[in-house]
């Protein structure tokens, strides 16, 4: 933040849109919830930067009740024992149980894109997908692409080019690139990435620095491998 004055002598309060709160909003996505998508942008930001990813505990509930199903999810290389009822939605699972909100629920049917987050590697929307049918699958949500104080390239691309808005897409957005980057059977140019993109919805219309931001992390992906 900094200050700003008006020609009647009062101060205004501005967002510096390089400041450090942004990157930590990158990093976690900031809080869960319909007031967080709702929110303006520097709102979920600030929100952000006042509390830091704290490692994620091993979870075991332990024998299942009547109804229940017992899974193991690896979820960001740490290994759960859940207890869940067959119809539990994996993103539900993620974000109520596990409490890992940066992956988002959008429209609920799969439409949108925001509730991407990859498994076995493999990007999925997670609102349609049942968390029983993933016993034993490793999961990686946006909570664990960067390491430390250190962003995922896609991460760091998407705030190079400022390839978000509201926000409330943006780790959707991220996962994916990250899916489609990895994957050699889909094509480096303009064209095949924003097909590859294409279940990922912006409804702010930050399409064209979201484009710009994947090739950029294209580069920097390949320089450092």
């Amino acid at each position: 933040m900094s200050d700003h004055h008006k020609d009647d002598g009062s101060r205004v309060e501005t967002f510096d849109a390089r400041s450090p709160s942004r990157r930590r909003f990158l990093k976690s996505m900031g809080a869960s919830g319909l007031a967080a998508a709702t929110a303006p942008a520097w709102a979920q930001i600030a929100q952000a930067s006042q509390s830091q990813a704290e490692p994620v505990e091993p979870r075991d509930d332990g024998a299942p009740g009547e109804g229940e199903q017992q899974i193991q999810l690896i979820v960001n290389g740490v290994e759960h024992t859940l207890n869940v009822k067959p119809n539990a939605v994996l993103l539900d699972v993620l974000r109520d149980r596990l409490e890992l909100t940066g992956t988002k629920k959008g429209c609920d049917q799969g439409q949108c894109g925001a509730c991407t987050l990859l498994v076995n590697d493999t990007a999925i929307n997670s609102c349609l997908s049942l968390a029983v049918s993933h016993d034993g699958d490793e999961i990686t949500t946006i909570e664990e692409l960067s390491q430390g104080d250190e962003l995922h390239p896609v991460q760091a691309a998407f705030w190079a080019h400022d390839a978000y808005q509201c926000g409330y897409c943006t780790s959707g957005q991220i996962m994916s690139a990250v899916a489609i980057l990895n994957d050699d059977n889909i094509g480096s140019d303009d064209a095949s990435v924003r097909e590859a993109m294409s279940g990922n919805i912006c409804r702010c219309g930050a399409y064209k620095n979201i484009l710009a931001a994947v090739q950029d992390a294209r580069g920097k992906m390949k320089g450092a491998s």
